[in-house]
């Protein structure tokens, strides 16, 4: 006898390779990158800063960390300079972590806007596979299996690949109205 027998919906999907999910797998790291979001930090800058947010951490634990997160090339060194006879550098971050959880009513309230967008993904999604199927299932075919997971789901990873990566150049793309502001001036 089953006390509780329930059919589970998905609710949310991570998309992430191996390597970024174990970097990220410490939540020092995770507060690098979210300090490197906006602005460029020297080694020294984000130690003062971890400490800020209540991270006591040795110089060099901190450069440790900061190589994690560029070998799983969530952070990249963004520019150089000579200083006192060596060269500094200065790290950000090229990727955005959101770890949000929405208002109690937010569901509620955005219930409308999220069948608007779900009709649009579900078109959007339609006009990919007529358009690109082919591509998109010899890449699947190619990829390597996620080393935890049994269950593989290809195709739905490669456009959702897709979808996210379109999303970042849409979102970090200048707005029509701020490129007729800079083409006037």
């Amino acid at each position: 006898m089953t006390l509780l027998e329930s059919d589970v919906p998905i609710r949310e999907v991570v998309t992430t390779d191996p390597g970024t999910a174990k970097a990220l797998d410490n939540d020092v790291r995770a507060k690098i990158v979210d300090s490197l979001a906006d602005e460029e930090l020297t080694i020294e800058e984000i130690h003062d800063e971890l400490e800020r947010r209540g991270e006591t951490k040795a110089e060099t634990t901190v450069r440790h960390h900061v190589n994690v997160l560029k070998e799983a090339e969530l952070v990249e060194i963004s520019r150089l300079e000579e200083a006192g006879g060596g060269t500094r550098k200065y790290y950000r971050s090229n990727t955005r972590l959101y770890s949000y959880d929405l208002p109690d009513d937010g569901e509620e309230t955005l219930a409308e806007a999220r069948e608007t967008a779900t009709d649009a993904v579900a078109d959007l999604v339609e006009t990919l596979s007529a358009e690109h199927g082919d591509e998109i299932e010899a890449v699947a075919r190619e990829l390597k299996p996620c080393e935890y997971c049994e269950t593989q789901h290809y195709e739905e990873f490669i456009v959702r690949d897709l979808l996210e990566r379109a999303f970042v150049r849409v979102s970090e793309s200048p707005s029509s109205d701020e490129q007729s502001t800079s083409a006037s001036e």
